[in-house]
């Protein structure tokens, strides 16, 4: 079964050690710049997050800058992703059942274990082609499409940016918007929001009928538009700053279809904190997110620093800080090849929606929206990590990067209680990273 939205997540932090790979100059293309030539970059990576999620990722990257600066950009993914995934529900001191996204079956989970869905994988091909040229001395244009497909998950898209040169080149003003259409058909249908999972003999003749009732439709969509505008400046023959600013509509479909939400027992002191109904979550139909970046890039003797700055909030009452650095480091000769050192250090820190619940308790009215989803909820998670590289071949670079992740969820006021105290509420979550690239 696959699980789109627990895929966006993971695909953000896959984004840690692909982001720089694809789109970037490699150490030979940082010499010379040939025209009407193709240039490839190629990327396998994993991410294993422990007792959880798997996932192997492989890219292609076709570049080709023609005589009269015209570029055309290619690039195809294929990714798979296998594993658990929570559910949402909270551990219990005792064993607890769930049915199965599908309706088809269902699964048990130990008793003071968090609950994990393992039917969670799932296999993704995209392609995106971009094309970009001058239309006038100093105003440049791009226009793009995107197409991701996957089995119960589609996604096409479109982008366009101009951006101005001025002062000699030194500046650049860019403004560039984007618009998503996306259409989730998940095996077992779209859950019907706070109706409570069915949970029982599911060869019953009547289970189909009653599974039905917990469900909205077969399928949903939502569409994302994003305008961003950005400034880049060269500051000397050293330094380099960018700035940019974004704005994010989203609306339709916004539920994860594979969450739920425990809601438990708090008047009998004898249950109490123990589960009594698990219920499918609810989100608004519509976000509305900003923020800013700030970049900057310096050139020492021979090192170079690569540092940024993000900001983000939304009408979600989320708001989240992240700071990236990278710094090279040349290593002269390897095998007779030149060669680098690049540390990496990534930190974020986010606070919770305002619907974020880790759990309801059973004599509250329930709300209109809430989610007991970690990736919604207060955190915070850092990656360390290295890249060496090295050309090979008349100037073509290899390069291997291996990193660590690590994410920690925090409660955000709620206070355990009862059958709560025994259990663990906000895990830790730890993954490595590790990838191999080549650029030709």
């Amino acid at each position: 079964m696959s699980n789109k939205v627990e895929k966006i997540n993971i695909k953000a932090a896959l984004t840690l050690a692909t982001t720089t790979l694809l789109g970037c100059h490699n150490l030979a293309q940082a010499e010379t710049a040939e025209t009407d030539t193709w240039e490839f970059d190629t990327a396998f990576l994993v991410y294993s997050e422990v007792d959880r999620v798997n996932a192997g990722e492989a890219i292609l990257n076709a570049k080709k800058t023609f005589d009269d600066d015209k570029i055309l950009n290619l690039k195809l993914t294929v990714d798979a992703l296998t594993g658990a995934s929570a559910n949402g529900a909270v551990a219990q001191p005792t064993v607890q059942t769930f049915t199965r996204p599908s309706g088809n079956g269902q699964y048990q989970i130990k008793a003071g274990e968090i609950p994990l869905d393992d039917t969670f994988h799932d296999t993704r091909v995209q392609f995106n082609g971009q094309w970009t040229q001058p239309i006038a001395s100093n105003l440049t244009a791009s226009g793009g499409v995107h197409i991701s497909k996957e089995y119960d998950y589609l996604s096409l898209g479109v982008n366009g940016n101009f951006s101005v040169d001025f002062d000699r080149k030194n500046s650049t003003i860019s403004a560039g918007f984007s618009y998503f259409q996306d259409t989730f058909t998940p095996e077992g249908g779209i859950p019907k929001p706070l109706a409570s999972m069915l949970i029982g003999d599911s060869s019953a003749p009547t289970w189909d009928d009653e599974f039905i009732k917990t469900r909205i439709g077969t399928e949903d969509d939502k569409t994302t538009t994003d305008i961003l505008l950005g400034f880049t400046q060269v500051i000397n023959r050293r330094m380099l700053m960018q700035f940019n600013y974004s704005y994010s509509i989203v609306d339709g479909y916004l539920n994860d279809p594979f969450k739920v939400v425990s809601i438990v027992e708090s008047s009998n002191e004898n249950n109490s904190g123990v589960t009594q109904d698990v219920i499918y979550e609810s989100r608004p139909d519509s976000r509305v997110k900003q923020s800013i970046y700030a970049q900057s890039m310096y050139h020492f003797d021979s090192t170079v620093l690569d540092i940024s700055y993000r900001y983000m909030w939304d009408d979600w009452k989320i708001n989240s800080h992240t700071i990236d650095s990278r710094f090279r480091i040349p290593m002269g000769d390897s095998l007779g090849k030149e060669s680098y050192l690049q540390p990496h250090f990534r930190f974020y820190q986010q606070s919770a929606a305002d619907f974020y619940r880790p759990f309801l308790i059973d004599d509250n009215t329930l709300p209109t929206f809430v989610s007991a989803d970690y990736r919604i909820g207060e955190m915070t998670a850092f990656t360390v990590g290295l890249k060496y590289g090295m050309l090979i071949n008349n100037g073509n670079e290899l390069a291997f990067r291996l990193e660590y992740y690590r994410q920690t969820s925090t409660d955000a006021g709620f206070n355990k209680f009862g059958a709560l105290n025994d259990v663990e509420l906000y895990p830790t979550i730890d993954a490595i990273i590790a990838q191999v690239t080549y650029s030709f």
